[in-house]
């Protein structure tokens, strides 16, 4: 059994843009993020503001982001918040690169959509075998 890395588990915060009154988009992100591999905790602070804790060797705050904006949220783009993931894009980068975790490829989003999409009760499973799916 290997000693925990304190290292290893990340807390961060992410900032939305506030482009509406009505949005919520912590508490939206909180939703998504809590069927993610990886993620421990997502729990908004306010409307604008998401308080997140996940496991470095699993995923990082890079994929994370990238979720988040393929689901049509929107990052604060001030300039200390972008300078702020860039250090944390570029730190956790190296962590994962120095103990071996995997790199993360242009099919992370996907993956995380698709986990998503598998856990959800919806009607669009076809009941055929594959061959069968395949036959025309």
């Amino acid at each position: 059994m290997e000693t925990p890395d304190p290292d290893r588990i990340k807390q961060r915060q992410i900032h939305f843009r506030d482009l509406h009154p009505e949005r919520n988009d912590a508490s939206t992100a909180a939703t998504f993020l809590a069927d993610v591999d990886g993620v421990l905790r997502a729990e908004p602070l306010s409307p604008i503001v998401l308080d997140l804790t996940y496991d470095l060797q699993r995923t990082c705050l890079e994929e994370i982001n990238d979720a988040l904006a393929e689901l049509g949220l929107h990052l604060d783009g001030a300039l200390i918040f972008k300078l702020r993931r860039s250090l944390y894009y570029y730190t956790e980068g190296t962590y994962r690169e120095n103990h071996g975790c995997a790199r993360g490829d242009s099919n992370s989003t996907k993956r995380v959509f698709a986990k998503r999409w598998e856990n959800l009760e919806h009607g669009c499973r076809d009941p055929r075998p594959e061959h069968w799916r395949r036959y025309l």
